[in-house]
This record gives C-alpha cells, structure tokens and sequence, in this order.
C-alpha cells in the first residue's frame, strides 16, 4: 500500500517577501529636513498595523509634527516626521536602533516582544510590571472614587505598585497593578481575587442612586483581573485605558451638564479661542468616509484618535497629518471592517462624539500636584484620604513604584468641579508629614472643559497653510470626471 502526501514547497511561505521584499522596511533620515527626523515605513499591510507603528514611536515620547499614510493594494506606506521630548532630531543610536528593531519586527510577536525587552535594557526601565497581578475597572465615576479605591485595595492587604486612572464626563478607568502586602508577590488564588473583585465592584456600584439618568445608570460597573504580558509599557495602559473609557460610554454627556453652552461657542484651550471641530463626510466616488480633525495640537494626540477609530473597527487606508502654530489638522479616510464607509448619520455622530472623547480625556486643566515619599503600604491611601477629607476629587493619577520610593501625580478639582483653592493645597502639604517632595504645577494651558464637534456635510475651516489629502482627492476626481465624454 502507498501512501502520497501533498508536496509543499518549503519557501511558499516566504513567497510574499520574494515578491514584495522584505515584511517591513524602516528608513530613519536626519538629513533631508533640517528641523526634524524623517521615518518612513514599508510594510506588507494588515489590520491595526498603524496603531502598531504609532504606539512604537509613543513608547519613547516622541512627537509626530507631520504624516502621510497610505495602504491602499495590500502595502503600507507611511512618512512620519518627528522630533523628541526635548525637540531635537533623533541622535542616540539607541534610539535609533529601538525603532528600527521594534517597527521592522511589529508583524512579528515574538520579536516585538524581544524589542521591547530591548527597550526596557536601553531606556533602563527596570519596572517589571508582569510579575504583579494587574486590575482593570471602570465605571461611574464621583468625587472621592479614586480614593476609596486605594482604600479598599489597602484593606484587602493589597500593596499597589502602580496605577493609572482617567476620569471624564462622569467615567472612570483605571488600570492598577498589584501584590500581596506580606510577600510582594502576585496574587494568583482564585477565591482572594473573587473577593478583590466583589469588594471592588460594591465601591463602584455604590455611585448608582435614584436620581442618576437611565445613560449613567446603564454605564458598566466592572472590575476584573488582567494579563499583561512581558514587555508591558505605559502604552499599552494608554490604549487599554482609552478601551475601558470608551465601553463605559464617556462619549456620552452627563445630564448635569445638558446646560452647558452648545459645541459653536465651546473651546478646547486655544489661546485664540478657537474650537475642536471635529466633522465626517463620505467620498462616494472612492468609498471612503473622511474624518476631518482641527483641534490644539499636544503630544500622543495621533495615538488617542487612530486607537480610537481601530478599536471602533475602522480601517485608515489614507491619512494626512499636519501642525502649526498649535493647532493640528488630521484627515483620516476609513471604511469600517467590513468594506463599507460610514451609512448613517447616527454612526457618523457616534464617531464623532467618540473622537472628541478620545481626545478631551487625556487632557487636564487646574491643579497637578506630584508628590514623592518612601514607599510604604498603604501610602497611597493615606494621601487620597487626605485629599478627599480636603474636599479634593482626584480626576486623573499616575502612581509609580521608583525602587524604595513612591512617585505620584494627581490632577486635582474640588468636589464641585471648579479650580482648587491655594490655601486648600497649602492645608494639604501640611497635613503630609511623610512626603519628601511635594510640587504644584498649575496646567491651566491643557483645557479640559468640554469641546465642541460638530456634525457637518463639510469638512473645519483650515488655517492657512495647511495640506489637505481630501483636497488634492476631490481635485483628482473632478479633473478624471472632465476628461469622459458623453455618449448617445
């Protein structure tokens, strides 16, 4: 008896990268723009590639002045133009190799996980967050919330290594790693995390009462364990922040805020006063929906915007990114997963209310105050009761675990929302015997009141100077529609 198998070739699999070179080229250019490194970025094209991209260059705080994206015909091409956190071109070969390693294996798991090792190794970010257990929760959110999370987290003989919380339009998310208070190990047993999850789940279900709106009433009320993997990064907890806030519906306006002023007369923070104008409209011809965005420009504002509309299952095919004087203007052209452009008014306003969300919820106005001490259990307690029993609501806060040191900064409001008092905080600074430093920063230029969008047939009125990829597809469009001739 013979037995035949089919024969496969054994470089079919690489037949891709015979025929389109190799699965990502990555070109860092010092030379060409005077002000700026230039990278440009071929790849085979796949789903979330971009985000992929633009999450490696936020990893290391760079900022995106400029890009050009295309992925038309199953290839990616795009051209970023960049600078770092200081405004310099890109000079460490550090940096350098980083991006060349971590972008030029982004298809591959396995290697972007030994990239961002390598990161930790030149960036000596020692964090080893993987060996704590990881918390994620979301839900309403009201004054003092923050606080009494760390609270139960401490009576549950929690030791909280490092949390990150956002706050907006009445949400919460936060995302908090954790260890047993006793050994400083992960928390594995599945009863003791039940009961981490109950417990914290009844804090947040305790802002529900009578009086809330069916919109809040309805927002999740969720917690539940995590697993980051090795080579989690502070991005990563960005992006899953921005999903949590985005499932717990704080596109959505709270009722008590249905009197303020309508989106024509709402700022985002210019010093000219001119608004966010967030706005879609579809080109017929080609298929595509066209995201137009004009908002005050500010670093990670490309990561915020194309995480929200890849985890909102649109496709970017096209995309035009340009800044000056401030303010930002970027058109994204986008097809949901399934092939279609945006159908119906109602999808286009969720976008757009989305986006605007994405992009106000990053952003704090008011009081910031960092704070620093010997790390002890329960500290973090400690300083949000403080706060708390100053009638001061935490609406964003970053804790971090430096080796013996614990390394905090809160963006503050009263409990009414308004500005904080000096002489609110002066109590405060008293009151913390144990902080080795304490500093006030007043972020008063980063608004955060509520930005105006608006749904338009017709894309934001652009500042002189600015480059619009709708445009120049619009005019090719009419010059190839001239050209036919009709027939009888």
């Amino acid at each position: 008896m013979m037995v035949c198998w089919p024969y496969f070739d054994p470089e079919f699999d690489n037949l891709p990268e015979r025929i389109y070179g190799p699965p990502c080229r990555v070109c860092i250019d010092n030379d060409s723009m005077e002000e700026c490194t230039v990278i440009k970025v071929d790849s085979v094209n796949k789903q979330g590639i971009l985000l992929e991209v633009v999450q490696v260059l936020t990893n290391i705080n760079l900022t995106i002045l400029k890009s050009y994206i295309s992925s038309d015909a199953g290839w990616f091409m795009d051209v970023f133009h960049v600078k770092d956190e200081h405004g310099n071109k890109i000079r460490d070969q550090n940096v350098i190799n980083y991006i060349l390693q971590a972008i030029g294996t982004v298809r591959e798991i396995e290697n972007t996980v030994k990239a961002m090792a390598y990161r930790n190794d030149v960036f000596n970010n020692s964090d080893q967050l993987s060996e704590h257990t990881a918390i994620e929760m979301k839900g309403t959110d009201r004054p003092g919330l923050f606080s009494e999370i760390s609270a139960a987290l401490a009576d549950l003989h929690c030791n909280i290594v490092e949390a990150h919380a956002w706050s907006h339009n009445a949400r919460l998310a936060c995302v908090a790693y954790i260890s047993d208070q006793s050994t400083d190990t992960p928390i594995d047993d599945p009863h003791r995390l039940a009961t981490i999850e109950g417990h914290l789940t009844t804090v947040l279900r305790a802002t529900t009462t009578p009086t809330q709106s069916e919109s809040e009433i309805a927002s999740p009320q969720e917690v539940k364990t995590a697993e980051f993997g090795e080579g989690t990064n502070m991005t990563d907890v960005e992006r899953r922040l921005h999903q949590l806030m985005l499932s717990a519906g704080d596109f959505h306006r709270p009722e008590f805020e249905a009197m303020t002023p309508p989106p024509s007369s709402r700022s985002d923070g210019d010093e000219e006063g001119r608004k966010m104008v967030v706005s879609i409209e579809n080109c017929h011809e080609k298929w595509y929906s066209i995201v137009s965005i004009e908002c005050k420009d500010r670093p990670r504002l490309m990561f915020d915007i194309v995480c929200t509309l890849t985890d909102m299952q649109y496709v970017i095919f096209h995309a035009s990114i340009s800044s000056r004087d401030g303010r930002s203007l970027q058109e994204y052209f986008i097809r949901h997963v399934d092939g279609y452009a945006l159908s119906s008014e109602s999808e286009k306003e969720k976008v757009i209310k989305c986006l605007e969300a994405a992009i106000e919820r990053r952003v704090c106005e008011g009081v910031r105050l960092e704070l620093s001490a010997e790390n002890r259990v329960g500290l973090l307690s400690d300083i949000t009761r403080v706060l708390r029993e100053n009638g001061l609501s935490v609406v964003r806060a970053d804790v971090k675990t430096q080796g013996e040191k614990a390394v905090n900064a809160f963006y503050l409001k009263d409990i009414l929302g308004n500005e904080v008092d000096t002489d609110v905080v002066e109590s405060v600074k008293k009151e913390m015997d144990d902080v080795i430093d304490f500093e006030v920063k007043n972020d008063g230029g980063g608004s955060s009141s509520q930005q105006g969008g608006c749904l338009s047939s017709s894309p934001p009125q652009r500042s002189p100077g600015f480059f619009s990829l709708g445009d120049v597809l619009k005019s090719q469009i009419q010059r190839f529609s001239h050209n036919f001739i009709p027939t009888n």
